[in-house]
């Protein structure tokens, strides 16, 4: 199977609620397989129209475990804490090889 990404593009709003949420995040991601691939801030913009400052990469065994992650109860009661913390885009990628 092929492994499955998420990318969050990420622009912080509150600090103290992205602390929050950013602290219990890992912890959701374990019994899926999900490993914290890259997490940091925007160096330059290269090319196009990148407006987030902040930017996260989770790998993942393969798309089910994923959605799975994504969908799960301990996720989901993130989300209201997401949406106070950040403006947040985020898109998941199967990868090619």
């Amino acid at each position: 199977m092929k492994a499955a990404y998420v990318v969050g593009n990420i622009t912080v709003i509150d600090e103290e609620k992205w602390s929050e949420y950013r602290n219990k995040v890992p912890s959701t991601l374990v019994p899926w397989g999900g490993e914290l691939v890259f997490r940091g801030n925007t160096l330059d913009v290269l090319s196009g129209d990148h407006q987030h400052t902040d930017n996260v990469i989770i790998r993942f065994p393969n798309s089910e475990s994923l959605s799975n992650w994504f969908n799960s109860a301990d996720y989901q009661a993130l989300i209201p804490i997401r949406k106070q913390a950040a403006i947040m885009n985020l898109v998941s990628y199967q990868a090619d090889n």
